[in-house]
Order: structure tokens, then sequence, then C-alpha cells
């Protein structure tokens, strides 16, 4: 497993304001939906093309379009869902695939509640959408479910990660022969007693939402 830090002051900049705890929840999305899209364009920097001969008003020249087929987009419900038009902004032609997941707040282990994806994933890279790599099981059981079905290369894309979920994660998945990529905007200091990463943002969902506590 590879962990991808992206190191830009404009990523900086937009994840101060969604760590502030006096950003409303349109704001928050927003922000949200900006942030997204800069990390998609470091996740997609191994997204997979074909060689396209065109002609331009000038001559002929050989380009580039993704190759077939197309890149599987899969959000993990609910927060993940904040997270879509972000990364299709980016990757417009990509498939949506959904995966609900919901983590046990006393063992903290994750189970699949609801899906809609392909059967059959061969050949298909796939785009994991999760705010938040706290324990790291959400995201690995996420990731073994995409793999049965045959995905052969995985890009997780988190706003924040956590020491201990990366840890997890990458325990999570040994012996898992599949390249397995997570970008992220920060890694932070720690969990806490309660699951949640340190100093954080809080929850995403609830945040994204308005839900109260």
């Amino acid at each position: 497993m590879r962990l991808h830090v992206v190191n830009h002051p404009l990523v900086s900049h937009k994840l101060t304001v969604l760590r502030d705890q006096d950003t409303d929840s349109p704001t928050f999305r927003r922000l949200t939906d900006e942030l997204v899209t800069l990390l998609a364009y470091e996740a997609t920097r191994e997204v997979r093309v074909d060689p396209k001969p065109i002609t331009t008003p000038v001559g002929p020249t050989t380009g580039v379009y993704l190759a077939q087929p197309k890149p599987m987009v899969v959000p993990i419900l609910r927060a993940g869902l904040g997270m879509l038009d972000g990364m299709m902004r980016l990757l417009p032609t990509a498939e949506v695939g959904f995966l609900g997941m919901v983590r046990n707040e006393e063992t903290l282990e994750a189970s699949t509640y609801a899906e809609r994806l392909p059967d059959d994933l061969s050949g298909r890279q796939c785009y994991v959408l999760d705010p938040m790599l706290a324990t790291g099981g959400t995201l690995a059981a996420a990731i073994k479910f995409l793999t049965n079905r045959g995905a052969d290369d995985i890009t997780a894309i988190c706003l924040l990660a956590a020491p201990e979920g990366a840890e997890n994660l990458e325990k999570g998945l040994e012996g898992l022969d599949v390249p397995v990529t997570v970008v992220t905007a920060a890694l932070d200091e720690k969990l806490n007693d309660k699951g949640y990463i340190v100093p954080g943002l809080g929850d995403a969902g609830d945040r994204l939402y308005g839900v109260a506590h």
C-alpha cells in the first residue's frame, strides 16, 4: 500500500477552513467539493489511457483517451457522497457505483449494508471515496469487497488520515495482490478513544449534511 499526502498550499488552505468548527454546512460542502477535485488530480495520475489518433485544424497527431473499461468511482455511503461531485468534475466519463458500510461504534468493525456495483469488476481501476481514514476498518472492508469482484487497481481518496488507520489498513490488506494507493490531504496526529481523528474535523457526515448531535 502506498500513502500519498498531497502537499499543496491550496489543499492546506481549504483543509484549514474545513477543520474550523465555525464553518457552516453549505461552506463545508463547497470546500469538500473543491478539495476533492484537487486530490483527484493527484489520485488519477496513473489512470489508464490508450493512444488515440486525431486530426487538429492544423494536422494529424496522436493523443490519448481514457482506456476501456472505464474507471469506477465508488463513494462509501453516506459521507462519501459529499465527495462525488468533486471527483466526477475531473473524471466525468467514469462510471459510479455505491457501497454502504457502517462502523460498529463499540467494536469499530465495518460491515456492508448496501451496494450497487457490477458483479464483475475485472480489469477495473476503482477510486474509493471516504472522507476519513480513521481506524481503517471501513476502507479495508470496502477494498476487499471490490477486489473480490475483480478490481485490479484501487485508489482511495480521503480528506484526512490517522497514522493508526493507515497502519491498520496496511495490515488488513496483507496478502492482497492488488496495488492500493491512499491519497489524502493530511496525515493527522492520532485517534482518540472514540475512534475520531485528532485534530481532525469532526464527523464529516454530520458536517456535510447538518445533522445535529
